[in-house]
């Protein structure tokens, strides 16, 4: 067998053993990362947005060919949007939400129409993903994110100062928040405070520190019920919609899994997302199961989590968490850390197979490693190297999960 031939043999083989559809986060033309990268890396699927396009304004469908032809000219698939944001309006079902509510079903249509089969989005309120620390140095001299909850709780006391904030916290957490605070210096508080609420990759709205008070206080009275019932009432409208689209809807689960600032979460746990299936019981409505978020509550069993939920699964977020004891977490990388990842592995493997669907899947997070140290502009969480590892381990974990079953 001459070499080109062996190589296309063995690529084959490969293919037809794994299961997952690898897939990587761009966030478009301007993303440091270029789809030639990508299809080096080893993704064939893109997960991407129309980050330009304001929040509540309907995606038209010459935007999201135009999108879509970028992507397939670099010989790779526009394989899941992520995220169609959802308008704070219908988050709290305030303002001119009917009509956002409308948007948004267009925007599913014209998705559906363009041959996007996945729309990942969340229903976290003001803040999407948050961290504490963007370039926290782990034992190896990489930079992972972390979320230290003693800062956290420093810049809710003592920057932001919302009242009764310290009710929301253990009197240890309130020692510990003051120390730092106290300690700190003017650097260090600009900082955390930049990137709590400046917006993480992926994010759709940053604050100044005024206007992020000014926010929360439109939440007023928005307790976990009513939050829920939002989103049951909101995915009620929309989920009919998608499926008769032809579009599959990941809700991603809020990333931290619990309450911060005073505002509620609703899809940290299995019993949210089940409580979610049932209030709109079309296959359309489904979950994005992403390790990471669920993984950062020391009470969530991952593994277990996924053997009730991976029916309605529709994308996989893959990445780990090091839990500590206070609540705090680092990304770790995506072989270690506090879970079982190869328990989740086989769960998902086994799922795909009674299915017989390929999920699509994306390493999320890696740790800025290597060249990516010296490289300016690079979006936390979202350079190229440490995602390269991240899929190289997740694809040959999978390998092996197959072969072992």
């Amino acid at each position: 067998m001459n070499e080109a031939v062996y190589s296309t043999h063995l690529t084959s083989h490969i293919s037809h053993l794994t299961s997952m559809f690898p897939s990587w986060r761009w966030f478009g033309p301007s993303d440091p990362v270029s789809l030639q990268d990508v299809r080096q890396a080893g993704a064939t699927g893109i997960v991407s947005a129309l980050h330009h396009i304001p929040n509540g304004q309907v995606w038209e469908r010459e935007e999201i060919l135009k999108r879509k032809a970028e992507i397939e000219a670099a010989g790779l698939q526009w394989s899941v949007v992520e995220s169609i944001p959802v308008h704070e309006d219908i988050k709290k079902r305030t303002g001119n939400f009917r009509q956002y509510i409308e948007n948004y079903k267009t925007s599913l249509r014209n998705v559906g129409a363009c041959g996007i089969p996945t729309v990942c989005y969340n229903f976290m309120p003001v803040l999407d993903w948050t961290r504490s620390d963007l370039a926290y140095v782990v034992e190896d001299g990489s930079e992972a994110l972390r979320f230290d909850m003693k800062e956290v709780a420093a810049f809710d006391l003592f920057v932001l100062q919302r009242e009764n904030a310290a009710s929301g916290y253990s009197a240890a957490m309130l020692a510990s928040a003051e120390k730092w605070f106290r300690a700190a210096d003017p650097a260090e508080i600009n900082r955390l405070t930049r990137n709590i609420i400046a917006g993480l990759p992926g994010s759709e709205e940053s604050y100044s520190v005024e206007d992020f008070r000014r926010t929360l206080e439109t939440y007023a009275g928005i307790t976990a019920d009513v939050l829920r019932a939002h989103l049951h009432a909101f995915v009620q409208e929309i989920a009919p919609v998608a499926e008769e689209a032809g579009v599959k809807l990941a809700i991603h689960p809020d990333d931290p899994p619990f309450p911060m600032f005073g505002l509620p979460r609703v899809v940290s746990t299995a019993a949210d997302v089940e409580a979610l299936f049932a209030a709109a019981d079309v296959p359309a409505n489904g979950l994005c199961f992403c390790t990471g978020s669920f993984g950062a509550r020391a009470d969530n069993d991952l593994p277990d989590m996924f053997r009730q939920l991976g029916h309605r699964t529709h994308f996989l977020h893959l990445r780990q968490v090091q839990l500590e004891p206070d609540g705090s977490f680092y990304e770790a990388n995506h072989l270690e850390g506090s879970h079982d990842v190869y328990a989740i592995m086989r769960e998902i493997v086994l799922e795909e197979q009674r299915r017989n669907v390929q999920l699509p899947m994306r390493p999320d997070h890696g740790h800025r490693m290597l060249d990516d140290l010296c490289k300016a502009g690079s979006n936390p969480g979202y350079t190229a190297i440490g995602r390269l590892r991240g899929l190289a381990e997740l694809r040959g974990l999978e390998l092996g999960t197959l072969r072992g079953l």
